[in-house]
């Protein structure tokens, strides 16, 4: 029974829409169903939005999709589980919690019925249709509408705007496109064991646009640098052990690891970079362990992939690692507004390290962050945080950072030398309002080293970005991070995608006592064009300065990138 009602529906819409005459299924053609159905339909309107439509589910024919429906001219316009605007459609229909039948195909012409339950539990629904059947359209042209015309905001509507000035309502979310086919070739889900196969390749090609005379003396060339580079290339899986409170496990690797990117080290081997197992503990707290993202800025725990630029700040890349190899207690409180963690990382059995675990640098790294404000309509958020990071620095220190441009030398750069131990100290803030977020960190590393004299290494950046096509990012309140930016209409389903611009502005400091690595100040512009969730087009424009060996040099360059991503 699972997909008779899907199977049935499309073979009743390839025979032009049959409806039933008393006891006996008829095929007819559009004017003789319309003309059955005249006293029940009025003049079509330009645009018909239907709201409380009911979509069964495929992968779990138990459960359903409450969605509208929008239609624009005779074309499905967009599906979407949240709130559409009245003002987006001529009339509004009320569709009573109707079940939907048929293939519903963004951009084409809509055709499809909705009837008045779930013909995966009631047969009879489908063996007279003329009785069950609540709206049909074929075509884009209403042979049938048994529905009430919704006149006022819904209560959803007036909830949502309750929120005062601050309040923003951002397009609503077409239905992802997997939803009407839920077979995937990369997932696998067994009774022991569920997860996903993904992967992503990150296209560079970069254009360094002008150098002067005193950047050239202080870095090389830049020109050689030029063209383009396959940025990153990675694949893994992430699924669950499935306990009866489900363990998470992730395992991702890549080739071609960019420096402080997915590891460490400059390498064209296969490096795993992530291999870690989250296991609940009670409710809301979770405990993991493996080679990890350390808890600590914002910046450095959302994916690279998902921020607003191309590259993380030169401060974080500076003096924060990408991943390693340790323990992490995480969890929340009061309504998730306050998010803690705490984590000890010793990554003496990775590759290419001391073989002894108190040879190893050992670190302490904890996170606090708060919400202080939400407003109603949960659409303008503030988040402030603070981190700190012990070393006892045992493999010695040293700061090297590129000019947030992977195809580029280190503009920043130093010796290893020896310390006696590193404190980090952190600082965050993050506004959200509506499509535009604001988000700044502070870095500062105070090392303890008498060879070098005890210097501080100290940054900041402020990021902005704005959505054009008005989309809004959601903020992962049991983590403290912000996640992607969602995409309210894909190409593939009759929109533009998600525009993002963004601007930055860092500076990076490392030139103090006797440490001369540098003191870098970058401006930044980007560009993001999310098309679909699985590819992505974007731009970054960087204007660079540089404090070193006595001069000052100045560089701007532009790099494109394209990301494909399998998930």
């Amino acid at each position: 029974m699972k997909h008779l009602a899907t199977l049935l529906s499309s073979l009743a819409l390839a025979i032009s829409l049959p409806v039933l005459a008393d006891d006996k299924l008829v095929s007819t053609s559009t004017e003789t169903a319309k003309e059955q159905f005249t006293s029940l339909l009025t003049e079509n309107p330009n645009s018909i939005l239907l709201r409380n439509v009911q979509l069964i589910d495929p992968k779990n024919s138990g459960n359903k999709l409450q969605v509208s429906i929008l239609i624009k001219g005779d074309t499905l316009d967009l599906i979407s589980e949240d709130l559409i605007p009245l003002e987006e459609a001529d009339v509004t229909y009320d569709a009573r919690n109707g079940v939907v039948l048929g293939k519903l195909t963004l951009g084409e012409p809509a055709s499809f019925m909705v009837m008045n339950g779930d013909p995966q539990q009631n047969i009879d629904i489908l063996l007279d249709t003329k009785r069950h059947n609540l709206f049909a359209i074929r075509r884009g042209e209403v042979l049938r509408n048994r529905l009430e015309i919704v006149t006022g905001q819904t209560p959803e509507g007036e909830k949502r705007s309750s929120g005062g000035w601050l309040a923003y309502a951002p397009p609503p979310l077409a239905v992802p496109l997997d939803y009407q086919d839920p077979s995937k070739f990369n997932r696998f889900d067994t009774k022991a064991v569920s997860g996903i196969f993904a992967g992503a390749v990150v296209l560079d090609r970069m254009k360094w646009l002008d150098q002067d005379a005193d950047s050239a003396l202080q870095v090389g060339d830049l020109e050689a640098f030029d063209g383009g580079e396959i940025r990153g290339l990675r694949a893994g899986g992430v699924g669950t052990i499935n306990f009866q409170r489900p363990w998470v496990w992730t395992v991702f690797g890549a080739t071609h690891a960019f420096d402080k990117g997915f590891d460490s080290r400059e390498s064209d081997e296969f490096t795993f970079f992530d291999v870690r197992l989250d296991i609940p503990v009670w409710e809301k707290t979770s405990f993991s362990i493996g080679k990890q993202k350390e808890p600590i800025s914002m910046e450095r725990m959302m994916s690279m992939v998902y921020l607003p630029q191309q590259e993380r700040s030169a401060i974080a890349d500076a003096i924060l690692p990408s991943r390693n190899v340790g323990l992490v207690m995480a969890g929340s409180a009061f309504n998730d507004r306050i998010v803690l963690a705490g984590g000890a990382f010793n990554d003496w059995i990775d590759k290419d390290q001391p073989s002894s675990f108190d040879d190893n640098t050992t670190n302490y790294v904890g996170r606090a962050t708060w919400v202080p404000f939400e407003d109603e309509s949960k659409s303008t958020l503030l988040h402030l945080g603070l981190g700190y990071r012990y070393s006892d620095a045992k493999e010695g220190a040293r700061v090297t950072s590129e000019p947030e441009f992977n195809q580029a030398p280190d503009f920043i750069n130093s010796d290893i030398f020896e310390a006696e131990r590193i404190d980090t100290y952190q600082a965050e803030a993050s506004l959200r309002s509506g499509r535009f977020w604001l988000h700044g960190e502070w870095l500062s590393a105070d090392t303890e080293s008498l060879e070098m004299g005890d210097p501080s290494i100290d940054g900041y950046h402020v990021t902005a970005s704005w959505s054009l096509t008005g989309e809004m990012r959601e903020y992962n309140k049991p983590v403290g991070i912000f996640k992607r930016l969602p995409i309210a209409r894909t190409v593939h389903q009759n929109g533009w995608g998600a525009w993002e611009v963004s601007a930055r502005y860092s500076t990076l400091d490392a030139n103090d006592s006797l440490l001369e690595a540098g003191d870098m100040d970058i401006w930044s512009a980007g560009l993001n064009w999310w098309l679909t969730p699985y590819f992505n087009v974007n731009l970054n424009y960087r204007y660079i300065t540089l404090d070193k060996d006595g001069i000052e040099g100045s560089s701007q360059g532009i790099n494109s990138r394209i990301v494909l991503v399998l998930e």
